[in-house]
């Protein structure tokens, strides 16, 4: 799929095109030959025509200009000293691949197309600088039309893309929407393999978490705040906080449907994705609560798209979240919208049939213990209702020799810096198991609940403190009362 440039990118190369550059000084200099000089010329300020003759002539010739050979250095690393001459060059060859495709494939066909860039992209700490910003279109362009022209992996992928995600991912950190979308254009350019999705995954503090950060600023608040919890749980109505050109957070359509193009293209690997994006981002409440958000179809679409993805391939961590999430009504809200897209009904049909089917078979003990096994606590029904842990508490306990309470204990020695919540929950789950099951308490006390809630009484988080309490009330309770 093509997308526009972005705009950033494209202001920049229109100021480099009009600067004039003193060619025959870097000539007599020796920052250049003679024979380079007389190929830059050759297609430089020429008509497209033209320049798309000269160019398919000497394919060979022009190529090792650019990228260098076995016997010959790159043009660019020739000039590495004149930052000018190398800002015109970057623009001059994105304007070569974008507009000649034989000459696009000769360099995408090339042993090391990457070797004259790479160091470009790390020679500057300033996200503006304009040569790792101009570098980093060549280098996406090159590894695109190589993933797109081929069905083998280009030897050079393995280097050359974690050191571009590396560079785009200091861009979508930045403060800068224009930046942001720079990178995140870039990287769905280059997704397009289960090769290039896999280093990307691979590299996902980095690359993934700037962007779900954009995500949750549409979506209306950061994970852990109190504007978010309310979101998270359906408390507001949010397709009034969308206005013509953006969302909550200072989030543009154009930027939100860029990154959730990224996240599409990446659910693709589904089962290697899956999990992670669950346990670490909550993505299933945040696509919910994005979808309330939504003010255009090609963002719905997306967003459907993904969750399909998603839950058709990790069906026993997200259909629970999903329900707990309230996933299912909200569909049965979209139905009742005017779409047209015929992708985007397919999946809100499969995705509701998928979600009726799963919640006919449930029981709410299989919603916990789904949810237990997910590796990650919300606030779902079971935590608060007396009768359920009345009904099932010896249960949970006993079953699969106790796999849940150990599989509780694990989740509660994490530290969940950005999910504190799954504490508290944690500790109410201890106080319920206590409470209607306090001959086990010993069995509780051996895989360390005990120690763990008596941690957590003192925990900065009002909400834990108070739940961790409450827990250790549960145990000192069961003692005096014996």
């Amino acid at each position: 799929m093509s997308l526009d440039p972005p705009q950033y990118i494209q202001s920049l190369q229109n100021n480099i095109r009009a600067r004039p550059i003193s060619w025959d000084g870097a000539v007599r200099a020796r920052t250049i030959t003679d024979a380079d000089l007389k190929r830059i010329k050759s297609i430089d300020k020429v008509r497209k025509e033209q320049r798309k003759q000269t160019l398919e002539s000497d394919l060979a010739g022009f190529t090792t200009l650019f990228l260098g050979d076995g016997q010959n250095q790159s043009i660019f690393q020739a000039a590495a000293k004149r930052q000018d001459i190398i800002q015109y060059l970057l623009v001059l060859i994105t304007d070569l691949i974008q507009d000649n495709p034989p000459f696009a494939d000769a360099l995408s066909h090339h042993a090391q197309p990457h070797k004259p860039f790479l160091p470009f992209l790390s020679q500057s700490t300033n996200p503006e600088d304009p040569i790792p910003l101009l570098t980093s279109e060549v280098l996406s362009k090159i590894i695109e039309n190589a993933l797109k022209s081929s069905t083998k992996t280009p030897p050079y992928l393995e280097e050359a893309l974690p050191k571009l995600n590396s560079y785009l991912s200091t861009l979508a950190k930045s403060s800068d929407s224009g930046l942001q979308d720079i990178a995140v254009q870039e990287f769905s350019a280059v997704l397009r393999t289960k090769k290039s999705r896999q280093l990307f995954w691979d590299q996902r503090r980095n690359t993934l978490d700037p962007l779900i950060d954009i995500l949750r600023a549409a979506a209306g608040g950061g994970r852990g705040d109190a504007e978010s919890s309310t979101l998270m749980n359906g408390g507001t109505s949010i397709r009034s906080m969308a206005t013509e050109t953006g969302l909550s957070g200072g989030v543009s359509i154009q930027l939100l449907y860029h990154v959730l193009l990224v996240l599409w293209q990446i659910s693709y690997e589904g089962e290697m994705v899956g999990k992670g994006l669950d346990v670490d981002h909550d993505i299933i409440p945040l696509y919910a609560q994005l979808l309330r958000v939504s003010p255009k179809e090609k963002i719905t679409r997306l967003l459907l798209a993904t969750l399909h993805n998603l839950i058709s391939t990790n069906p026993t961590e997200l259909l629970p979240a999903a329900t707990q999430a309230r996933l299912p009504a909200l569909l049965t809200n979209l139905k009742g919208r005017h779409l047209t897209d015929q992708d985007l009904l397919d999946d809100l049909r499969t995705l509701q049939t998928m979600l009726e089917d799963y919640t006919k078979s449930q029981t709410t003990f299989d919603e916990y213990a789904s949810e237990v096994r997910s590796g990650h606590l919300r606030w779902s029904p079971p935590h608060r209702s007396q009768q359920f842990w009345k009904e099932n508490a010896r249960r949970i306990v006993e079953e699969n020799k106790g796999e849940l309470p150990k599989q509780l204990a694990d989740i509660m020695s994490k530290t969940w810096e950005s999910d504190r919540q799954v504490l508290a929950i944690g500790c109410n789950d201890v106080a319920m198991l206590v409470k209607e099951c306090p001959d086990k308490k010993s069995a509780l006390e051996k895989i360390g609940l005990k120690t763990r809630v008596m941690e957590l009484m003192t925990n900065p988080d009002e909400s834990i403190r108070w739940e961790g309490l409450r827990a250790v009330g549960e145990w000192m309770r069961y003692s005096f009362d014996n």
